[in-house]
């Protein structure tokens, strides 16, 4: 099976926006994922009441579903790992992801999604800030990829 091409950018950013809209609306409060693991251990510490850390636990899980139906819908599932430097690289940023996101007590879908929803000054800084550094570091990556 041959793997399909990519979703277009501009409907999963679209779709992507609403679901942030959604979130607002329906949760009351903007997108991160970072929070997630350090919220329900201190919920869990703290109080029996899991009612705030319930809504991350639904987002990460509505992550990992989501993403492994758009990986299955554009028939991109595979059980086989043709590199494993690649894994090594994948867990190392990952693990300096997680990092960086613990140092600055937010993640970046918190700070560049919600962040950009409400305008945040910060919000905007990051995002451009990120952008120009994936972009002048992607020639780099992109040769010890291939």
């Amino acid at each position: 099976m041959t793997p399909r091409r990519y979703a277009d950018p501009y409907v999963a950013g679209t779709g992507l926006g609403l679901v942030l809209l959604a979130s607002f609306v329906l949760a009351g409060r903007g997108l991160g994922a970072s929070g997630a693991f350090t919220t329900v251990a201190a919920k869990v510490i703290d109080a029996p009441s899991l009612h705030r850390s319930e809504w991350l636990l639904l987002e990460i899980g509505g992550v990992i579903i989501g993403g492994f139906v758009s990986a299955l819908l554009a028939g991109r599932v595979h059980w086989k790992v043709e590199r494993p430097s690649r894994m090594s690289l994948a867990f190392a940023g990952g693990g300096v992801m997680g990092l960086g996101a613990v140092l600055a007590r937010g993640c970046t879908s918190g700070l560049a999604l919600t962040g950009g929803a409400l305008l945040s000054v910060g919000g905007w800084v990051f995002m451009i800030a990120a952008f120009a550094g994936a972009y002048m570091l992607a020639p780099v990556v992109r040769r010890s990829w291939q």
